[in-house]
């Protein structure tokens, strides 16, 4: 899927609702509890990598938290527009690095981080392997993400989601990948699952490098 897909999907105007809910509400759910997770312990002097970070909630919270310095990549060019609006008025435009495109094909130009969160990214893409593949590649210390249960609610849902997109003709693709296979390629980056929690639809799970 070109990020064209993901702009129609990602528009303006849901980038301004997300925003604006932002604002009001700050971070709700699992994204805070991927927040506090991923901040445990302290984040003062950390790198973070938020891919696909919508709005930059995760991002934000964490540079006001202390991070040191961020790279927000995102294929919908709307959401990086908000993103990049909400650091300015936040004061920390200057230590967040915005990339519009495809993680997985700008990956080779990605600098390792301390801190790697995906919150709900990982539903949008196809080609779910490569993307957590050279995600935890470039964690150094903990990441995170939020993605559906793989359960007969979410496959329902999913199907349902995407009647919709074939109606309206839409090129975007919402996806279920099975808990197991994304634990197993973790795993085989050397990162250790420390936290799982669950919704009725969601499920948030931390990892950390061993030793890191």
């Amino acid at each position: 899927m070109d990020c064209c897909a993901y702009d129609r999907q990602f528009n303006a105007r849901h980038a301004e609702d997300d925003l604006r809910e932002y604002r009001r509400d700050g971070p709700t759910g699992l994204t805070r509890a991927l927040i506090e997770a991923l901040s445990a312990g302290g984040i003062e002097g950390k790198s973070v990598l938020e891919i696909g970070g919508g709005v930059g909630t995760v991002h934000h919270e964490l540079l006001r938290a202390g991070a040191d310095a961020a790279v927000d990549v995102d294929a919908s060019r709307a959401y990086i527009s908000a993103a990049r609006e909400e650091s300015e008025r936040q004061g920390h435009a200057d230590r967040v690095d915005y990339r519009v495109g495809d993680f997985v094909a700008l990956a080779d130009v990605i600098e390792p981080a301390d801190v790697v969160a995906l919150d709900r990214v990982i539903c949008c893409y196809a080609d779910m392997s490569s993307l957590v593949a050279r995600s935890a590649a470039l964690a150094k210390g903990r990441y995170g993400l939020v993605y559906p249960r793989y359960s007969v609610l979410s496959r329902i849902a999913i199907a349902v989601l995407n009647v919709g997109f074939r109606l309206s003709r839409s090129p975007f693709r919402s996806y279920l990948h099975r808990t197991a296979e994304v634990d197993a390629i973790l795993a085989d980056h050397g990162l250790v699952r420390r936290l799982h929690r669950t919704t009725l639809i969601w499920q948030l799970a931390v990892y950390e490098r061993p030793n890191a």
